[in-house]
């Protein structure tokens, strides 16, 4: 009959935690301490219990998750003991079905020696903790790495696109490729038929650096969890030196008076949009992004704050951002207390759908001034009707700008926005306000 005792590491990682070690004993003369690739913070485990805060119900849930896991090792383990023969049980033996318990995807490779990039991104996908938006987002590369894989063999191009054997001219090749398929796809309809046998046909569209870098950051990023995980030691990315670069204008957003014209709107005339702009201010107030408001539940109202941590940058940056409730959003919040919502805090639709009520409600309200835009396929300024072009990006954006224009402390609105220091989508802030420019030009 073997056990297992929960022990807590004396080293901390650079985030201040520890690894949780399990001293299993099976029998007299093997108690083998294997570590179990979960990490800790050391005042989160007392006793070989895991402990979960009251107050904060977002890290009580991560612990929660955390605790599973441990539980589902620990089963492992157990199990283990009690099928295999004692002569082959050891503590090589069991760590490397703790690593395997872990990193499936790994093993998986070594095991079968895979080099299909395709096998490889399934892999990545079950593994990381993707939001739906992002894992969407992967899904439309990989269709394209095939469409670029049939293309480079119809052509009869001396490129492998393989995990193991994409190269820096490949990478570039791909980039190309992006950018001329709608060329291609009009221009040689024959052979992009072929191309896109088993994929839904869709017209591409013209596409720019700032849809290649998107793509080509989700590559890179790929890359390295293949490398991270042992299941390709190649990397076309040193040697790539074409890694297209993007490029925004200044944000447009509302101003907090053309922001109230909406909240105080009466849309008797369109009931469909009355709780889509409830749902549009709150956002406004809040500044998350829509991945993050689509999932705030009850839970995250935390001492009248919203807490959360962003899906975006959750497995680089797992930071908790916590943004106190403005009266408006609070009020919000009890206007849909009895309303039914299905565990949500308001009655969310799609986010294609969010966008078009969006749209409306600014048409309705007659916010309609034109903004400044940057095409990103042709890199030239526009001038575009504000309500044609509005999205639920521009509530995040009108919390930033307007908050900006008030305090002018980044780190105070990034702790509050979730964005990095250094940030380059926020460093565009800076050139919002024309008042502030003002406003400097007059201290002279």
């Amino acid at each position: 009959m073997a056990t297992i005792k929960r022990e807590l590491s004396t080293r901390a990682d650079n985030l201040g935690r520890c690894q949780i070690i399990l001293r299993v004993t099976i029998g007299r003369g093997l108690q083998p301490r294997l570590k179990s690739g979960i990490y800790i913070s050391p005042n989160r485990f007392k006793n070989g219990v895991i402990i979960k805060p009251r107050a904060n119900q977002i890290e009580a849930a991560e612990l929660r998750e955390l605790e599973a896991r441990l539980i589902s090792i620990e089963q492992h383990l157990l199990n283990l003991c009690i099928s295999t023969p004692r002569e082959e049980l050891s503590k090589e033996y069991l760590l490397t079905e703790v690593d395997r318990f872990n990193h499936p995807g790994r093993h998986k490779a070594q095991e079968t020696n895979a080099t299909d990039i395709w096998e490889a991104m399934t892999m990545f996908l079950e593994r990381r903790a993707l939001s739906n938006i992002r894992a969407r987002q992967y899904q439309v590369l990989g269709r394209a790495l095939k469409r670029f894989q049939l293309y480079t063999k119809l052509r009869c191009l001396p490129i492998s696109v393989t995990l193991n054997d994409m190269t820096a001219d490949g990478l570039s090749l791909f980039a190309e490729f992006l950018f001329n398929e709608e060329d291609i796809s009009r221009q040689q309809p024959k052979m992009y038929a072929e191309i896109t046998k088993g994929q839904e046909r869709r017209s591409p569209k013209p596409r720019g650096n700032n849809y290649l870098s998107n793509l080509f950051r989700m590559l890179r990023a790929f890359y390295n969890w293949c490398l991270e995980e042992n299941i390709t030691t190649n990397n076309p990315f040193l040697r790539f030196k074409g890694m297209p670069t993007e490029r925004y204008g200044t944000p447009y957003y509302i101003t907090t008076e053309e922001r109230d014209r909406i909240y105080n709107h009466d849309f008797s005339g369109h009931p469909e949009l009355s709780t889509q702009r409830d749902i549009f201010i709150f956002h406004c107030l809040v500044g998350c992004r829509v991945s993050d408001l689509i999932r705030l539940t009850e839970a995250n109202l935390i001492n009248d704050a919203i807490e959360y941590i962003a899906q975006k940058t959750k497995a680089e940056h797992p930071d908790l951002i916590r943004v106190p409730l403005h009266p408006i959003a609070a009020e919000l919040i009890r206007r849909y207390k009895d309303i039914p919502t299905e565990g949500k805090l308001f009655p969310f639709i799609t986010p294609q759908r969010y966008n078009d009520a969006i749209k409306k409600i600014f048409t309705e309200c007659g916010i309609t001034r034109a903004v400044t835009v940057l095409n990103t396929v042709t890199g030239e300024e526009e001038q575009q009707p504000i309500n044609e072009i509005a999205s639920s990006h521009i509530a995040r954006r009108t919390f930033i700008g307007n908050l900006y224009k008030k305090v002018k402390d980044p780190n105070l609105i990034g702790h509050l926005s979730g964005h990095v220091e250094g940030s380059t989508a926020f460093a565009r802030y800076r050139d919002i306000d024309e008042d502030m420019k003002k406003e400097v030009i007059n201290l002279l």
